[in-house]
């Protein structure tokens, strides 16, 4: 059976970081379901590609996915992208994949970036052994998910917003100690991309008197045994 639903990879900032194969699927499908369609739109004028878009997040997901089951039962070609990185991974995706696997549609998923595995190897923290955590809760269950994950012995990935990452690491000294390494990874793959390294107590020091901004990853050591 052919591929009908291909999960894209595109660039977490350089647009060279993307593979042959994903501009060749992305100009030969029938149309791309994006994240933010002006986001995506960038990227395809910078590779001449002129498919259609369709945008796809998770404010319409619910909505959409059974229409566009159907579509792709009917023999449409898509290709899924998120803004940055791997559809599915902190963004929309998994629910579409579910439902196509369902349906019996095939689905095709290309190797490509994504925004923890560089910070995670560039850490110095140990990586043959790791857990991915995402965004943690806003509110609820916030405290109950840090209070497990003190107790985490592998390394802890986490994603985070510059507006919140005075807080999280603060929260993470409570809960952690103060001494545990990190690593905050900004800016991956861009002209400004930083590796603040060292311990919680240090790098929250650094971003007190430096405020960051853009996308973030922080690695934290997992409990020492």
């Amino acid at each position: 059976m052919e591929t009908s639903l291909y999960i894209v990879p595109t660039p977490v900032g350089n647009l060279e970081d993307i593979t042959y194969r994903a501009i060749r699927l992305l100009k030969e499908v029938d149309f791309i379901l994006a994240e933010d369609t002006r986001v995506t739109k960038r990227l395809l004028n910078n590779y001449e590609i002129s498919t259609p878009l369709r945008a796809f997040h998770m404010n319409n997901e619910h909505k959409l996915v059974d229409t566009l089951v159907m579509e792709l039962e009917g023999g449409a070609k898509v290709a899924m992208v998120s803004d940055a990185g791997t559809p599915g991974i902190s963004d929309p995706g998994f629910l579409l994949v579910r439902e196509a696997i369902k349906k019996g549609v095939v689905v095709e998923t290309l190797p490509g970036a994504t925004a923890f595995v560089p910070a995670l190897v560039n850490s110095g923290l140990p990586c043959d052994k790791f857990v991915f955590e995402g965004f943690l809760p806003h509110k609820k269950g916030r405290q109950t998910r840090l209070t497990l994950l003190a107790e985490e012995v592998r390394t802890i990935v986490f994603y985070e917003s510059p507006h919140r990452l005075h807080k999280s690491l603060k929260q993470m000294i409570e809960y952690f100690g103060e001494e545990r390494r990190c690593s905050v990874a900004r800016e991956l793959t861009k002209i400004y991309e930083e590796h603040q390294r060292g311990t919680l107590k240090d790098v929250l020091a650094y971003y007190e008197a430096k405020p960051a901004k853009g996308e973030i990853v922080i690695i934290v050591e997992g409990k020492q045994k």
